[in-house]
């Protein structure tokens, strides 16, 4: 487990902006101190730091006013959690280059689960080496530590120096650390001061039933975590692929043509494990990560299973498409990523001689481009849903994920087709006015919607529906199927009851062909 801490994030980010990525490598230019500040306890207090502000004595959690005392040309700003955020963010999607197992730290901090990744870097000392170094060049001051556990990574890059640990060394150096290291609230560490453990050495020494009684069981597990006798699972921020291959470029490249030319190259070496599995790509992801670190996320979908590379290829061509103008190249794209986030089953189905099913592919593939060009919301199909609410029988759902919603409903039972359903159904029941029907549970004989009057030749009813009382509370409906004087065919429903408290409400809810 790597843990990598930032001590000095906020300023960092400032100093990027303010003198370019390299500014740590090619030196820091003559300007004065840089803080951050934001409001605590009604008061206005330093929150972060950099280096230089750092070595003349001042500290988080100091007032404005007496940190210009100490030096007048101090340069304050104002803090940006916000952007903080967004920038510990960026760095987590370029650590993705190591592992797809990347959590956020906190505020400040980052872990990396690199089991089975370091001997793809050359082992666990040069991934490390590389990650800090490549921190270093692009501007940010990381401390980084790798051993057993999370707890105890955490420990050394915060409190120790950091670097590799392994199994024979870990007692000794969590025995030499704070116990601040061992992540526990402060009113605790100052507990465990005031009775002599200052350091976890001295809490390992201790008997453990005394200190459970009197500290409580969080400082116990704290303990078991850092040695690695209780797991701590990290979450991810992002879920793994099923599949992934990339390619490392010796040249960086940017131009849309050659961003495609890779991505086929890379299909295909996906192929061989797709069809080893019998499946097929539903969601693919395509990853760029530029040469500054910044990465960028093209993400597309298919209708059908995929596993043929230039069809794959011809899903992000539209989509580049459409983005090609927002996707900024900078200096270039060093890697890229092709991942397979969701897949299905492929079955391998011979056409019969009267047909080849080419009219079945070319619609998929027509909706696979228009989705992937124009995004999966702008086709919509409808797919039956189980209930007899007929606002409520159909759904919307993209075009796309229609073939994987009808499998999924296939053998399950739903609502059957009823002929005398209208042909039409309004998207909401109209009200309709000057209604003269029977009491109490006859059909309308006049009624009038839209301005105009009708009068009902023949009428069928009524068929009660019960709403669905776990979504809403309405009452139940009385729908007639009639027919006026010209032939036209209406589907009406009275809710409510003569009688009642309120007197019924008649909607019209739809029309026969």
């Amino acid at each position: 487990m790597l843990a990598i801490h930032f001590p000095h994030l906020p300023t960092d980010r400032i100093a990027r902006k303010r003198w370019g990525l390299s500014w740590r490598s090619t030196g820091r230019p003559e300007a004065p101190p840089i803080v951050c500040s934001g409001r605590q306890n009604n008061a206005m207090r330093l929150t972060a730091l950099d280096e230089v502000a750092e070595k003349i004595g001042l500290r988080k959690g100091q007032g404005v006013a007496e940190a210009r005392a100490i030096h007048p040309r101090l340069d304050v700003i104002d803090e940006d959690t916000a952007a903080d955020r967004r920038f510990l963010e960026g760095i987590a999607d370029w650590c993705d280059r190591y592992t797809p197992l990347v959590a956020l730290d906190g505020k400040d901090g980052l872990f990396l689960d690199i089991t089975g990744c370091a001997h793809l870097f050359g082992g666990e000392a040069a991934i490390l080496k590389d990650i800090l170094s490549r921190l270093f060049q692009m501007g940010i001051d990381a401390r980084g530590a790798i051993s057993s556990s999370p707890g105890l990574s955490w420990a050394a890059t915060r409190f120790g120096s950091g670097g590799l640990i392994d199994d024979e060394r870990a007692l000794d150096v969590l025995a030499s650390l704070p116990v601040a290291a061992l992540r526990v609230e402060r009113e605790m560490i100052d507990a465990l001061r005031k009775v002599g453990l200052k350091y976890v050495g001295d809490v390992m020494r201790a008997p453990r039933a005394p200190l459970a009684r009197r500290f409580g069981a969080e400082l116990l597990l704290r303990l078991d975590q850092a040695l690695g006798q209780q797991e701590e699972p990290i979450s991810p921020r992002r879920p793994v692929a099923s599949l992934s291959a990339e390619r490392q470029l010796a040249e960086p490249i940017g131009t849309e043509d050659q961003i495609l030319a890779i991505a086929v190259q890379v299909a295909l070496s996906l192929k061989l494990s797709l069809e080893a599995r019998g499946i097929g790509g539903r969601r693919f992801e395509l990853v760029l990560f530029r040469v500054d670190g910044r990465v960028f996320r093209i993400a597309v979908g298919a209708s059908r299973p995929l596993r043929e590379a230039k069809a794959i290829a011809a899903l992000f061509a539209e989509r580049l498409q459409a983005i090609y103008d927002d996707l900024d190249a900078g200096y270039g794209f060093e890697i890229l990523r092709l991942n397979v986030l969701h897949h299905d089953i492929l079955d391998a189905r011979q056409a019969d001689f009267d047909s080849d099913r080419q009219d079945e592919i070319s619609l998929s593939a027509f909706v696979d481009r228009v989705s992937a060009r124009l995004g999966e919301d702008c086709l919509q199909r409808f797919a039956l849903c189980e209930s007899h609410v007929p606002e409520r029988a159909a759904i919307s759902i993209p075009a796309i994920e229609a073939e994987k919603h009808h499998r999924q409903a296939k053998g399950e039972p739903t609502v059957p087709f009823r002929s005398e359903r209208p042909l039409r159904l309004l998207a909401k029941p109209e009200l309709v006015e000057a209604v003269l029907a029977e009491v109490p549970d006859g059909p309308p004989q006049i009624f009038q919607w839209r301005r105009l009057r009708h009068q009902v030749a023949r009428s069928e009813g009524p068929e009660r529906l019960a709403m669905e009382w776990w979504i809403d509370k309405a009452e139940s409906r009385d729908y007639f199927r009639i027919e006026d004087g010209t032939g036209h065919r209406f589907w009406i429903y009275r809710q409510g009851l003569y009688g009642g408290e309120n007197p019924p409400k008649w909607f019209m809810h739809g029309l026969f062909a």
